[in-house]
């Protein structure tokens, strides 16, 4: 159980997608992120308490069993993986060319992140986007949830 408090917060973090391209923007590849983000929760050991995805960003909370970096190690290398692996299966190679960057003279690797956050709205009423975690949090959740949060992990103070 994790009791939120000072010495034990919780940790709002946000990656952008290099150049902040929209490559967020198919329910595929949404996806493929929330699979990736309960992916990197597993194998990490940390709880994930919130999350919505954006076109060019993600957002999640996480508990504190991580350092910040070390969670964003785990969140942006195995949904880059997944989601670059999935657009060389699918031959999307204007996409490849667009997230391509010099390691070192003449050797080329793909990279899905950048670092700054922000976001507009996508929908009238957040219950309505599916690739966010807010359901989770109103005791709606859908069938078909895309990912289900941690939120039985939290201890809360009684007042």
């Amino acid at each position: 159980m994790h009791i939120i408090s000072r010495d034990s917060p919780c940790y709002y973090l946000t990656s952008v997608a290099k150049d902040r391209l929209p490559i967020f923007r198919t329910d595929e590849i949404k996806r493929i992120t929330c699979a990736a983000l309960d992916e990197a929760r597993r194998s990490s050991k940390f709880s994930l308490y919130a999350y919505v995805i954006m076109p060019d960003h993600l957002h999640v909370v996480t508990d504190s069993v991580l350092s910040p970096s070390r969670a964003l190690q785990f969140i942006n290398g195995i949904s880059s993986h997944r989601i670059i692996d999935y657009l060389k299966e699918h031959n999307y190679e204007a996409s490849l060319k667009k997230l391509r960057h010099e390691m070192r003279p003449r050797r080329y690797g793909h990279s899905l992140w950048d670092h700054h956050p922000d976001a507009p709205g996508l929908v009238k009423h957040p219950e309505e986007y599916r690739w966010s975690s807010v359901r989770c949090w109103t005791g709606k959740i859908l069938e078909d949830e895309p990912l289900l949060m941690d939120i039985d992990q939290i201890r809360w103070r009684r007042s």
